[in-house]
């Protein structure tokens, strides 16, 4: 038995973002590989509190404030330190700066691993003050991983630490993704009978809702997004007075609902802009449930997942007139878009299954516990 100790900055159900989601997979696909796995994260809603996940368990530190998205606690030191005295294996989940800091002050001897999972790009001026210590941190570990061959070139802090960087892709784990509920299917189909351009995530800067909104002005297929986020109240302004209605805003969805609207959508658009978004877990859901894919080419993961004119279509960033031009060539060519979402569904066989994900992890951590 082999314990990992995962450690970040925020987890189930206090969010459900693709790093929890990733992390959710790891700890529960783990299980199959004989590693056992304990989540550290805060909580504004705990003080401190134990609990079990399916198959793992997640320890709280209570929240006592938060700055540029990192939440600081009093007692996450001393309860990481604990933790890690019964862990074989340090799994660190980055960007997460006060991690860094708990890593040097816990005095962490173990073998560690950090899934890289995005660089430090809006707070530019915070991340030269952090540098000394990220730095120091990324040297310390002992390996580091990415998600896409695409996110390594691109990325000048991986550039530096090359030499101990691996590549494993992100994997879901079809399981859990059957939708086994009629009346659900029914019901979603009654309201979108003629099928739906579908969005999932959260509404972020990053994600290029706004250039969504403009590339939907005068089209009359329906666009369905499902989600909820610090934006939504400006989209739906943008909405408004685009006077496009032919956006339906659904709000934070169930696993169910979520489920069928994946399974009865024509096409997955993702029209994230910038490299705050390293990867894209909603286009895997996209490419497992054999749909076509939209994308940005901004030079990382979402590239990776979707091959232009393979299994799906990428765009320039913010160009609202070049997404239009591709969801127009998807909705009006359904015999092109569906040999797109074979394709699409033939990469995540290849390439992007939980239990690809899971083994290649374990691979690491034998690895490191046999030096």
């Amino acid at each position: 038995m082999i314990n990992v100790l995962h450690c970040y900055k925020t987890y189930y159900p206090d969010t459900f973002g693709g790093i929890e989601q990733v992390i959710y997979q790891l700890a529960e696909g783990g299980i199959r590989e004989n590693i056992r796995s304990t989540v550290l994260t805060h909580s504004p809603a705990y003080d401190e509190e134990v609990s079990i996940l399916d198959h793992h368990t997640i320890h709280r530190v209570k929240t006592i404030c938060e700055f540029a998205s990192t939440p600081f606690s009093f007692n996450a030191v001393k309860t990481f330190k604990e933790l890690a005295k019964s862990a074989d294996i340090i799994h660190y989940h980055f960007p997460y700066p006060f991690m860094d800091f708990m890593h040097f002050a816990a005095g962490i001897k173990k073998p560690s691993v950090v899934s890289y999972h995005s660089d430090i790009v809006k707070q530019k001026l915070l991340l030269k003050l952090y540098s000394p210590l990220m730095n120091r941190f990324l040297k310390s570990v002992d390996r580091i991983v990415a998600a896409s061959p695409n996110y390594v070139e691109s990325s000048p802090t991986l550039q530096q630490f090359k030499d101990k960087v691996d590549v494993i892709p992100y994997g879901l784990d079809k399981n859990f993704y059957q939708n086994n509920d009629v009346a659900v299917l029914e019901r979603w189909k009654s309201r979108f009978p003629q099928g739906f351009f579908l969005f999932i995530g959260t509404f972020r800067y990053y994600k290029g809702l706004h250039i969504l909104i403009e590339a939907a002005q005068n089209s009359r297929y329906p666009i369905v997004v499902v989600g909820a986020g610090p934006i939504e109240a400006e989209l739906k302004a943008q909405a408004q007075k685009l006077s496009v209605d032919n956006i339906h805003f659904l709000g934070a969805l169930g696993d169910s609902d979520k489920a069928a609207l994946l399974q009865l959508s024509t096409c997955l658009v993702f029209p994230s802009h910038l490299r705050s978004e390293a990867f894209g877990i909603s286009l895997l859901e996209g490419a497992l449930y054999s749909k076509p894919l939209i994308s940005s080419e901004i030079g990382t993961g979402t590239t990776y997942i979707n091959i232009h004119q393979q299994t799906g279509l990428v765009v320039p960033p913010s160009d609202p007139v070049a997404l239009r031009r591709a969801m127009d060539e998807i909705w009006f060519n359904p015999e092109q878009a569906k040999r797109y979402g074979e394709a699409a569904h033939d990469r995540f066989e290849s390439l992007f299954t939980a239990q690809k994900m899971v083994t290649s992890y374990n691979n690491i951590y034998k690895s490191l516990l046999s030096l």
